[in-house]
């Protein structure tokens, strides 16, 4: 199973950073409103990054770390990468 770390762009421009084992599930749930409290008021969310992990630990820390980041560091790394397939 794999596990992933992602950040998703809500409607007011802000960025919600989490992570699980079903990236497609998840973007669904946070679009159909039973997500995460934040994302629920800041309808659609679109995916804007993620990374793969083995381990659901691996995911969880890669997510407190990206959450650590300022929203100018959470853009860069965004764009850091080639895009989203």
């Amino acid at each position: 199973m794999k596990y992933y770390a992602y950040m998703v762009r809500c409607s007011d421009g802000s960025l919600y950073t989490g992570y699980t084992n079903n990236l497609e599930n998840r973007i669904k749930v946070h679009n159909s409103g039973r997500g995460a409290r934040y994302t629920r008021s800041r309808l659609p969310v679109e995916l804007v990054y993620y990374e793969e992990f083995e381990t659901k630990e691996e995911a969880m820390s890669r997510e407190w770390h990206i959450k650590q980041l300022t929203h100018s560091a959470k853009e860069k790394l965004m764009t850091s990468i080639e895009g989203i397939e």
